[in-house]
C-alpha cells in the first residue's frame, strides 16, 4: 500500500503538459479476481493507445510513454502486492504509481493536466493515531491510520515483573510469580479475581505504569496525535490515573489485547477514532447547509461560479461528487467557463479543476458519494467572502 500525502498531491496538480494521462482501477489483494488486474490494466492503456493515435500523437512517441506502464504487466511481484485501488499518473516526463486502499471505479481520462478527484477520498486516509496495549506481561505500542495498524518498537522495560524488580534494586518479589500468575485477570493471590484489587496490588501496577508513561514520554514527540487505550478492564483507570500524556482517548477497547488478532484491534480502534477524523467534514456540511438555509451568498453550488471561485481563492471548502464528470475548459483570459459536456483536447473535468484549484489556493476539498452531497447537488462550496 502508498501513502499520498497533501504535498504530493499539490505536485500532482501543478503539473501542466501536452498530455496527461491518469488511469484509475479497481484491485484485489488475493484471490482469482487478482489474475483479471493485469488484462484490466492491459485494456486501459490499449484504450490509452489508440486515444492518444487519435489526437495524432506520433507512435513512437506513445510507446515511449505507456513503456513504464506497460512493463507493469509481466511483474508478478508488483500484482501480488496490491490493495483495493491502482491509479497510475503518467506525462513524457513524468510516471507515478498508487497502490491504494481505495476501491476506484474503472477510469481513463487524457486531458493536459492530471484527474485527480479521485484520489481526494485517501487525503483523509493520510492521518495518524496510537494504540497503547496494556497488559502486565508486555506493553505494546501500534502507530494506526485508516487502514492498518504497525507495531513500533519500545527501548524501555514492558514487562511488570522485570520493570518492577529493576525499579526494587534487584530485590526479589513473587507478585507475579506462580500459578496466581496463569491469568492477566489477577494479581495477587485471588486478589484481581471479579475485579477486586487490593492496595498493595495497585501501588506495584501504578509504579509499572508510571515507568510506562516515562519511557513513552521519552519515546514520542508528538504527543497530542490521538490514542486509544486497550486491555482489560480493570487495568485502563490505573493507567489513565498514571499517564501524562495529553490526548488519551476517553473511549478504549475492554479486553486482553495479548489475545487479540491485529486486525481485530485496528478494527476496534478505528471504529473509536473514525468520528474525530470525520468531525471537520460533517462542521464544514452542517456550515453549508446553515449558510444555504440564510440564503447567503457564501453558499454557492453552480458549477460556473464555483469554478471562477476557485480559480481566485474565493472557495474556502469544497464538495464535489464522486463518479460524476462535467466536461470543458477555464478561458483565463476572460474569466469564463466553457461546458462542452464531452472529454477533448484542452477539455478538464470541471469539477477536478475546481478542487484542484481550491487545494492549491488553500482550501479543504471533500470528495463524497452522492448521498452525502449537500442538497443532493453535484457541486457545493462556502466562499471564504462573496463577489
Amino acid at each position: 500500500m502508498d501513502i499520498l500525502n497533501p504535498t504530493e498531491l499539490k505536485s500532482l496538480i501543478a503539473q501542466q503538459e501536452k498530455v496527461c494521462i491518469s488511469l484509475y482501477m479497481p484491485t484485489h489483494r488475493v484471490g482469482r479476481e487478482q489474475q483479471q488486474d493485469p488484462i484490466r490494466l492491459k485494456n486501459l492503456l490499449a484504450e490509452a493507445e489508440t486515444r492518444l493515435s487519435a489526437t495524432g500523437m506520433r507512435r513512437p512517441e506513445i510507446q515511449k510513454m505507456m513503456s513504464q506502464a506497460e512493463e507493469l504487466l509481466w511483474n508478478k511481484d508488483f500484482w501480488q502486492h496490491q490493495s483495493e485501488g491502482l491509479a497510475i499518473l503518467l506525462s513524457p516526463d513524468l510516471f507515478k504509481v498508487y497502490r491504494l486502499p481505495v476501491e476506484f471505479e474503472e477510469l481513463l481520462v487524457i486531458a493536459n493536466n492530471f484527474h485527480i478527484k479521485p484520489l481526494l477520498p485517501c487525503l483523509g486516509r493520510d492521518i495518524k493515531f496510537y494504540v497503547l496495549a496494556v497488559s502486565l506481561k508486555k506493553v505494546r505500542l501500534f502507530e494506526g491510520n485508516a487502514d492498518m495498524l504497525s507495531e513500533i518498537e519500545l527501548n524501555f522495560v514492558t514487562n511488570m515483573e522485570e520493570a518492577l524488580r529493576l525499579d526494587d534494586g534487584e530485590r526479589s518479589f513473587n507478585m507475579l510469580s506462580g500459578s496466581q500468575r496463569s491469568g492477566e485477570g489477577r494479581v495477587g493471590a485471588g486478589s484481581l479475581h471479579g475485579h477486586g484489587i487490593d492496595d498493595d496490588d495497585k501501588k506495584d501496577i501504578l509504579r509499572f505504569f508510571q515507568s510506562v508513561n516515562q519511557g513513552l514520554n521519552e519515546a514520542l514527540n508528538d504527543r497530542n496525535i490521538p490514542m486509544v487505550l486497550a486491555g482489560v478492564d480493570y487495568l485502563l483507570p490505573i493507567y489513565r490515573e498514571s499517564t501524562s500524556y495529553k490526548n488519551l482517548l476517553q473511549d478504549g477497547i475492554i479486553g486482553n489485547p495479548d489475545r487479540e488478532d491485529l486486525k481485530e484491534l485496528h478494527e476496534k480502534a478505528w471504529n473509536i477514532v473514525r468520528p474525530i477524523f470525520e468531525e471537520s467534514q460533517k462542521k464544514a456540511f452542517e456550515k453549508f447547509e446553515q449558510l444555504s438555509g440564510q440564503q447567503s451568498d457564501l453558499a454557492i453550488h453552480d458549477l460556473t461560479a464555483a469554478v471562477k471561485a476557485a480559480v481566485f481563492g474565493q472557495v474556502e471548502t469544497l464538495f464535489v461528487r464522486l463518479g460524476a464528470q462535467k466536461w470543458g475548459r477555464y478561458d483565463a483570459e476572460n474569466n469564463k467557463v466553457m461546458v462542452t459536456g464531452e472529454p477533448g483536447p484542452g477539455n478538464d473535468d470541471l469539477f477536478d479543476f475546481a478542487a484542484a484549484q481550491t487545494l492549491l489556493n488553500s482550501g479543504q476539498v471533500f470528495a463524497v458519494p452522492p448521498e452525502q452531497m449537500p442538497a443532493g447537488e453535484e457541486i457545493a462550496a462556502i466562499l471564504r467572502y462573496a463577489v
